[in-house]
This record gives C-alpha cells, sequence and structure tokens, in this order.
C-alpha cells in the first residue's frame, strides 16, 4: 500500500489558496481514478483505490498544514508502512509556477507541512514538489502563498493536475524522471533533459596528431619538421 498525501488547510476560505495545490492533485487523482468517496479518519479525509495494480490511501490532513504529520504518521502506523510508502505533494515557492520536481528525502527548505511530515514519520518519503513562483521578495511571501491562484494561472495549473491524474501510475510505478517529462509537456514546459554523456578529457593537438588513425602527411623540412623530430624522433620514412 502507498499513501499519497496532498498537504493544504482545510475549509472552503483556502480552498483556492496557493498553499493548498497538494490538496488539488490528490482531488484530482481521487476524480480520474474512482476512488472512494473522501470520508474523515486519521484527523484527514482519506480516499481508497487502486492504481497500476497497488493499494493507494490518498490523504488530505484537516490538522492545518503545520501539523499535517500528525495525520499521515498516524496512517503509516496503522498500516505498518515505512516512509519510502509515503509521497507528499506540496507547494514549491522556489519553482517556476508549473514546475514539478521529485526527490526522496532532504531538507524541508521552510515548509512548514514539510517540517512536521519529518517529525512524525522520518525524512525518507518521496516529495513532489509542485511550483508556485516566489513573488519576489520576503515580504510578499505570506499573502503570495495564502492567496487564492489568479484566473491566468489556470493556464497552466489545469493541465498540470489533469495530466497529473492521467500519469499516477507513474508515481506508482516510481518513473519520476517519464512523470516530469509528461508535467512539462502538459504545461508547454521543455522536457526533463537526458543527462549528457560523459566527454573524454581534451587532448592537445600534438597528442591527437601523435594517436592518430591517418595522420596528416608532416612536413620533413623546415622549421616545423626539425621541432617535430625532436618531439617523436626520427623514425624515417
Amino acid at each position: 500500500m502507498l499513501i499519497f498525501a496532498g498537504l493544504g488547510n482545510p475549509g472552503p476560505q483556502y480552498a483556492g489558496h496557493r498553499h493548498n495545490i497538494g490538496f488539488m492533485a490528490v482531488d484530482a487523482i481521487q476524480r480520474r481514478h474512482g476512488f472512494s468517496p473522501w470520508s474523515k479518519k486519521f484527523k484527514a479525509l482519506v480516499s481508497e483505490g487502486e492504481i497500476g495494480g497497488e493499494r493507494v490511501l490518498l490523504m488530505k490532513p484537516q490538522t492545518f498544514m503545520n501539523l499535517s504529520g500528525e495525520a499521515v504518521g498516524e496512517a503509516m502506523r496503522f498500516y505498518k508502512l515505512e516512509p519510502k510508502d509515503i509521497l507528499a505533494i506540496y507547494d514549491e515557492l522556489d519553482l517556476l509556477p508549473g514546475k514539478a520536481r521529485i526527490k526522496t528525502a532532504g531538507g524541508h527548505g521552510g515548509h512548514n507541512g514539510i517540517r512536521s511530515l519529518d517529525a512524525h514519520c522520518g525524512k525518507d518519503y518521496r516529495r513532489l514538489r509542485l511550483g508556485i513562483g516566489h513573488p519576489g521578495s520576503k515580504e510578499q511571501v505570506h499573502n503570495h502563498v495564502l492567496g487564492d491562484f489568479a484566473k491566468a494561472d489556470r493556464v497552466w495549473l489545469e493541465p498540470l493536475l489533469e495530466a497529473l491524474a492521467d500519469n499516477a501510475a507513474m508515481l506508482v510505478k516510481g518513473e519520476d524522471s517519464q512523470l516530469l517529462n509528461k508535467l512539462a509537456l502538459a504545461t508547454g514546459s521543455k522536457p526533463e533533459p537526458a543527462p549528457a554523456p560523459s566527454k573524454p578529457a581534451g587532448k592537445s593537438h600534438i597528442h591527437q596528431a601523435r594517436n592518430s588513425a591517418q595522420p596528416k602527411k608532416l612536413p620533413t623540412t623546415g622549421p616545423m619538421a626539425d621541432m617535430l623530430k625532436k618531439l617523436f624522433g626520427d623514425k624515417g620514412d
């Protein structure tokens, strides 16, 4: 069994906040995959279903963001799961709007919901960070995070959530890079680049000339020929 925990704040007054993109994400998955209706359990709203042949519990903690770990930790212990069985989905200030990143473990980055999960579940769980962008100054962060998404945000927000729901099986299977490419294409971003192959160390022109399979004809007379004879020795024709 896996737990997909979307982070946010409960109540209709918070429903459209950028801070609630985690709730929006699990709502989209719940609708797309025919999960059970939301019910109250573990200090959360929960919904059960199956994705990619794996049983999944969706969670929306109702403890408010700062205490999210209380709900997720309770569910983890009830089902005798480990941190690796948990995926937290939440907002990320330091990613451009619509960008997404997945990692396992790491720091909380100042996110109080993740700070709480770290305390109650350990740190070795997976994290799907959904970018909401930074307002530009520290003084504006509070109002930005606890403000509703703008109408202009729908251009990327709705395709992002739909693509996440469509490809949720990739989350189950651990196909993280493939999922990120799907999300990038859905929002009009560039797909994640494949790791560049390592290049051999650069070689000097003289080294290349010495090891070339078909070397160019070298001068036999003049100053250059004398220098080459000193470097390579006079081997004759």
